[in-house]
């Protein structure tokens, strides 16, 4: 694991290796993806004319704390599609963010745009339980993961069908990223270390990312002209949660926010 996370980012990992182990103990050694759905190309679904939105459902946050009162990952799913959502995130963390797998696999039975599951991966394990449930992509954190877990990792995630979103925040990140050669990069304007949100950190890395990658936006994107800014920077797609789940109308905020 890298070093110099916050105390919030260890309890959240410390969590997840506690469930990991847990998982291993109960689960068969052999996970069949018979029953699965097929994988839809979230890569693809980012590439257009327009900035992306990629739509997060997600309860609560240890930054925002509770964002949907009886929240209903499916009915919210279904309200974003319909509103220009390229594609979803959802969350499957369940102490800090209310997520669940269960989210995960009744949105994708009730949606045909991909979705992303997000969790803080650290065991391939993690990455069987995504495909099962139905994920078309997963999400890396570099953050929390070594060189060689996140090599290791990517190459699952990829030979699972998946796609994999390596999510940095800094020059150092980026450089570790980059090894890899991915095909998608998120670039966090939360520094999950501080949980504070800096939105120039997507115009001071974006620059150094190659052309043949896809560049995700994510944290603090609130506006069209966010969006505006985001497409003059060559960004591919927005990831947004918090400001459509506190959007007063989040349905005309969805439809701003995916200019559709």
């Amino acid at each position: 694991m890298a070093t110099h996370t916050a105390p919030i980012l260890d309890r959240i990992v410390e969590s997840r290796r506690a469930w990991v182990e847990e998982l291993k103990a109960k689960r068969p050694q052999d996970r069949t993806f018979a029953d699965s759905p097929a994988v839809r190309d979230f890569r693809q679904a980012l590439l257009g004319e327009r900035v992306a939105l990629i739509a997060e459902c997600k309860e609560r946050s240890p930054s925002g704390g509770l964002l949907q009162p009886g929240y209903n990952p499916v009915a919210l799913a279904r309200r974003y599609m319909a509103n220009g959502a390229s594609a979803l995130s959802v969350l499957t963390e369940p102490h800090f963010f209310g997520g669940s797998l269960e989210h995960l696999r009744a949105v994708r039975s009730a949606v045909d745009i991909p979705i992303l599951c997000k969790d803080f991966v650290i065991d391939p394990v993690q990455l069987t339980e995504a495909r099962v449930a139905g994920a078309d992509a997963v999400l890396l954190i570099v953050a929390i993961l070594g060189d060689g877990e996140l090599r290791s990792l990517y190459r699952q995630a990829i030979g699972l069908g998946m796609s994999a979103v390596v999510e940095v925040h800094d020059g150092a990140e980026l450089d570790r990223a980059l090894a890899i050669e991915p095909a998608i990069i998120g670039i966090n304007n939360r520094d999950l270390t501080k949980m504070q949100t800096n939105k120039s950190t997507t115009a001071r890395l974006r620059a150094r990312i190659p052309p043949t990658c896809v560049v995700i936006s994510e944290s603090g994107i609130d506006s069209r002209k966010d969006i505006d800014e985001l497409a003059r920077l060559g960004v591919d797609a927005a990831l947004v949660g918090e400001s459509l789940l506190r959007a007063p109308d989040l349905d005309a905020k969805a439809r701003e926010l995916s200019g559709r």
